[in-house]
C-alpha cells in the first residue's frame, strides 16, 4: 500500500517512521525542512536562546554574591550562528533516522488531487494520505503589522534589541519576553485580554513577580498601529522593535477542497485522525487543538496506524503544556474543582543558588482528597517537565495521591510532585 505524508514536521515525519515500520511503502513530502518549525524556527531555537538566558541570569547572580567577578558583552549573531549549526546536525540526524526506516523522502511544493499528489513534474498515486502541514503565524489585521517580526526571525536580529515591545499573552510571547529581558532588553508585553490566562493563578503570580521581574506586562491593551520603531495604544507610544506573538493558523490550504475545515482553517478530524474523506487522515498543528510537539507525534502515530489498518485512538486526557523561562514552567490543567496545597520548589540541582533570595519555584496540585483523584497539577521548576511527563501518565492510567507513598525518588532532586502527593496522601 502506498502512504504519502505531507509535511516533515513532529507529526509527519513520526507518522512516516510508523508507516514504514509497520510495512508500508512510505513517501514523505516536505517543502523546505525535516524537523519542521519545532525544529528548525520553534522549540529549539527557544531552547538554545533560553540557555544563553540562563547562563546569563546565573553569572549575574554570582557576581551579586561576589563568588565570581565577571564581564561578558553577548554577540547575538554569534549565538544565532550557533543555534542554526546545531540545529542543522540535529536535522541530518533526523533525515539521516527517517531514510534508514525505509521512508523516501522527496523536497518540494506539493500539489494534491485525489489518489495523487505531484511534487514539480513527478507524480506520487496514494492509498493512504496523511496531512501535516503544521501551521503559520497569525498575522492580526494591524495597521503597520508589516513592520513586526514574528518567532522565525528572531535570529534575524544583529544585536541584541535595546527595546522589544511583544505583542501577544501565551506561550511564545513569555518566552521571548524570558529570553531578551535576561539578555538586557526592556521588554513590554501588550496583551489584548489577560496576560497567560491557561495557567493556574498562583502559576501566573510567581511567573510574572519572580521569572519575568523587569518585563512591562501591559493587560487590556491593545497596539492600533505598529511602526518601524515602535507602536501606538490608547495609552499613548512605546518605542522599541516589535515581535508578534499572537498564535498560529492551520496550514491546510493544500486540502481545503478534499476535507472538511473548521472556522480558522484547522483539519476536522476525530480521534482516529480521520478526516471527512475517507482515504485522508491528519495530524500536527493542522488539526488546531492543544499545538506542542509531543501531541503532533502521538497524533502522527495514531494516524499512521489507522491508515496502515491498525485501530488507534488518540488520548487527549491530562496533556502536559510547558513554557520555557529561567525554571521551567509545566502545567497540567483541569477545570474539576477540589482541594488545593502548593509547596516552594526544592532545593536541588538548578535550584540551589536561589533558596536564600526564595526563588526556588512552586509546585501546586488540586485534588479529590477524599477519593485520592489527582485533577490538576503545575510545578515551577528546573526539573518540572520530566516530572509532568511522568505525572501526567499516572494521572491518565487513574493513580491516586497515596500511590506515591513508596515513590522513591532519585536524591538530590528539584522533584517536588511526590512531595506534594504525599502531604496529600496523609493529611488531605
Amino acid at each position: 500500500m502506498n502512504v504519502v505524508i505531507v509535511g516533515g514536521g513532529s507529526a509527519g515525519r513520526t507518522a512516516a517512521i510508523e508507516a514504514a515500520t509497520i510495512g508500508e511503502n512510505v513517501t514523505l513530502i516536505e517543502m523546505d525542512k525535516i524537523g519542521g518549525k519545532c525544529l528548525n524556527t520553534g522549540c529549539m531555537v527557544v531552547c538554545g536562546l533560553n540557555d544563553v538566558a540562563r547562563f546569563i541570569k546565573n553569572a549575574q547572580k554570582f557576581n551579586q554574591m561576589e563568588i565570581t567577578n565577571s564581564n561578558f558583552k553577548i554577540d547575538f549573531e554569534k549565538v544565532a550562528e550557533g543555534i542554526i549549526n546545531t540545529t542543522g546536525k540535529i536535522r541530518r540526524v533526523l533525515t539521516s533516522e527517517t531514510k534508514k526506516a525505509g521512508v523516501n523522502i522527496v523536497y518540494g511544493n506539493a500539489d494534491i488531487k485525489e489518489g495523487l499528489v505531484s511534487v514539480d513534474s513527478k507524480e506520487y498515486p496514494y492509498d493512504k494520505l496523511i496531512i501535516a502541514t503544521g501551521s503559520y503565524a497569525f498575522i492580526p489585521p494591524i495597521k503597520g503589522a508589516k513592520y513586526a517580526k514574528i518567532y522565525k526571525d528572531v535570529l534575524d536580529y544583529k544585536d541584541v534589541p535595546r527595546k522589544l515591545i511583544i505583542i501577544g499573552s501565551g506561550t511564545i510571547a513569555t518566552e521571548f519576553a524570558g529570553i531578551f529581558s535576561a539578555m538586557g532588553s526592556e521588554v513590554h508585553i501588550l496583551s489584548r485580554g489577560s496576560f497567560l490566562k491557561q495557567v493556574d493563578q498562583d502559576i501566573k503570580d510567581y511567573i510574572v513577580k519572580k521569572l519575568l521581574k523587569g518585563v512591562e506586562i501591559h493587560e487590556n491593551l491593545t497596539a492600533t498601529e505598529i511602526y518601524p520603531d515602535g507602536v501606538l495604544t490608547k495609552s499613548g507610544r512605546l518605542d522599541g522593535d516589535v515581535l508578534l506573538a499572537v498564535g498560529m493558523i492551520p496550514n491546510s490550504e493544500l486540502v481545503k477542497e478534499l476535507v472538511e475545515t473548521g472556522k480558522r482553517g484547522e483539519i476536522i478530524v476525530n480521534k482516529r485522525m480521520e478526516t471527512s474523506h475517507p482515504n485522508i487522515y491528519a495530524a500536527g498543528d493542522v488539526v488546531g487543538g492543544i499545538g506542542t510537539t509531543p501531541v503532533a507525534r502521538m497524533e502522527g502515530v495514531v494516524a499512521a496506524r489507522n491508515a496502515c489498518g491498525i485501530a488507534a485512538q488518540v488520548d487527549y486526557r491530562f496533556i502536559p503544556s510547558s513554557i520555557s523561562l529561567y525554571y521551567d514552567v509545566s502545567y497540567i490543567n483541569s477545570n474539576e474543582n477540589g482541594v488545593e496545597g502548593h509547596i516552594p520548589g526544592s532545593a536541588g540541582p538548578g535550584a540551589f543558588w536561589n533558596v536564600l533570595d526564595r526563588e526556588t519555584g512552586i509546585t501546586k496540585a488540586v485534588v479529590d482528597a477524599e477519593k485520592g483523584d489527582i485533577k490538576g497539577v503545575s510545578s515551577i521548576s528546573p526539573s518540572s517537565r520530566t516530572v509532568l511527563a511522568y505525572t501526567s501518565k499516572f494521572m491518565r492510567d487513574g493513580k491516586k495521591t497515596y500511590d506515591f507513598d513508596d515513590f522513591v525518588e532519585a536524591h538530590p532532586s528539584t522533584d517536588a510532585v511526590y512531595k506534594l502527593m504525599r502531604f496529600f496522601s496523609k493529611f488531605g
